[in-house]
């Protein structure tokens, strides 16, 4: 980002609660199908088909809600959110306003600014405001065909049109493209913890959209903002981010004003393009729903939800700091996927060594699964065979370096550490005795160092070291190496 200017960015997340049926009638909640097939009088919006809220929505939208730091609210109230647009068969939507069923949450990420391979530099933690998740219908899909600058052919399939939503929003509290980026993979991870979601945006079940504007540094007011719409991957949404943020400053530095519209990013071209002037909130002419009554939500029902839940990442993240003695960083990468953080606690609890079980986890195991595309549950490395690995190295068995390439290898094949070892001829030579015949003739093949060394040159200890590991092809013991070596060495 130029010099002297800061980005200012909101964060609007719709994510598809994982309902059987849609949110207002009994039409299966699925995807595919034949167009328009799925569908029923009142996602249709035929006259006189009344809405019926489906209870599901209520019970998944609150764990959502907990799962975000939100409150929910006693009483909520539908609303109509009028617009046209093709998809939209009854031209309004059902949403909420001004009572949304949750609102006021403070969500604690870690993030992290990267370098020019798109490595983390440094994480830490970083508190957002989320000011409310309010539940609505989704829209139907528009479908085009045709190049630009050709004859367009456009269809609509409405077997979308009323599946359950969730809209999740925040203040504008990021300034970065790739604060944005944490913080929406930490929403997917925590909707898809507590089984609210799927959060997959391949198959559309979560989009996001971010409002962006640029300001002088020191500046409080806002200026015009750009919502940027129709972000189908994460990363998408970071190189649009990064994108509009550069032409905002461009623009205002040419004395020109940025307008306040709607804009896709063109993937083919890395960079935004307009797709429409943006409404304000006084353009939909929203007012109640009056065929649904308000919502009222009781603290029983939300204590039973509650109990329900899983233990939720940031409460988890606590407890391994406290009962494991990791740091905040570690613990929160661990609770960053719940197979993640289970695979820690098997293999901690075998090892009984939560330090080192967490170092390989996020070290060599965590690598193996980005350079395969893998999480953790589809890895055939277990954390039973990982914990085995690590015991072994702890007993001297192997050293680190050649566990390394032992786990490289189980991770790949689904060996046992034992077969790999055995594969590769790495057991490692561990009798004293046997090590004593290696040193004894080291010794009497170097009589000129030897004297050196007891003569006060004992950086030549290493030399020895080297000697006896290669006499043994590195399969010598460097605990046991090191210990007779002093002995002898001394004299003795």
């Amino acid at each position: 980002m130029k010099e002297g200017w800061e980005a200012v960015i909101g964060m609007e997340i719709h994510t598809q609660l994982a309902t059987n049926s849609k949110i207002f009638c009994s039409c299966a909640v699925e995807t595919g199908g034949e167009p328009n097939s799925n569908t029923c009088p009142v996602c249709l919006g035929l006259p006189g088909a009344l809405p019926v809220l489906n209870r599901r929505v209520i019970e998944l939208g609150a764990r959502a809600a907990l799962s975000l730091g939100l409150e929910i609210q006693e009483t909520s109230i539908f609303a109509r959110k009028n617009y046209f647009y093709p998809d939209l068969p009854k031209g309004y939507q059902i949403s909420q306003y001004d009572k949304p069923f949750s609102a006021n949450g403070h969500l604690t990420i870690m993030t992290s600014e990267r370098d020019d391979q798109g490595r983390p530099v440094e994480w830490k933690p970083m508190t957002i405001h989320i000011q409310r998740m309010h539940l609505e219908e989704d829209a139907g899909k528009n479908v085009h065909e045709g190049l630009p600058d050709t004859d367009k052919y456009s269809y609509v399939d409405l077997n979308r049109a009323g599946t359950p939503l969730g809209e999740i929003v925040t203040s504008p509290d990021f300034r970065t493209s790739w604060q944005a980026y944490d913080y929406v993979n930490h929403v997917r991870r925590a909707l898809q913890w507590v089984g609210a979601s799927d959060a997959d945006m391949e198959k559309g079940n979560l989009r996001c959209e971010a409002n962006v504007s640029v300001r002088k540094v020191g500046e409080t007011e806002f200026r015009n903002k750009v919502e940027l719409k129709n972000l189908n991957s994460v990363r998408f949404m970071q190189k649009a981010i990064e994108y509009e943020i550069e032409r905002q400053i461009e623009v205002h530095e040419k004395g020109e004003p940025v307008n306040q519209e709607s804009r896709l990013w063109d993937e083919k071209n890395n960079r935004t393009r307009f797709m429409r002037t943006k409404e304000d909130a006084h353009d939909y002419r929203y007012f109640p729903e009056p065929d649904l009554q308000p919502l009222r939500v009781t603290a029983e029902f939300i204590e039973s939800v509650k109990r329900e839940m899983p233990e939720l990442p940031d409460v988890m993240r606590d407890r391994f700091m406290d009962v494991y003695k990791i740091g905040y960083p570690e613990a929160s990468q661990l609770v960053a996927d719940r197979d993640l953080a289970e695979y820690f606690e098997t293999t901690s609890r075998i090892t009984a060594n939560p330090k080192v079980s967490a170092n390989w986890i996020l070290g060599e195991l965590t690598k193996e699964l980005n350079n395969s595309s893998k999480t953790v549950s589809e890895s055939l490395l277990t954390a039973e065979d990982l914990a085995e690995l690590i015991t072994t190295v702890e007993s001297g068995s192997i050293n680190n370096n050649q566990a390394k390439e032992v786990l490289v290898e189980m991770f790949a094949t689904g060996k046992s550490a034992p077969e790999v070892i055995k594969e590769k001829g790495f057991e490692q030579v561990s009798d004293s005795s046997a090590i004593e015949a290696i040193v004894d003739e080291i010794i009497a093949a170097n009589a000129g160092q030897v004297a050196a060394y007891r003569g006060g040159k004992e950086a030549l200890f290493g030399f020895f070291v080297g000697q006896v590991m290669k006499a043994s092809q590195g399969k010598a013991n460097p605990k046991v190496v090191n210990d007779v070596l002093k002995i002898k060495l001394a004299g003795n």
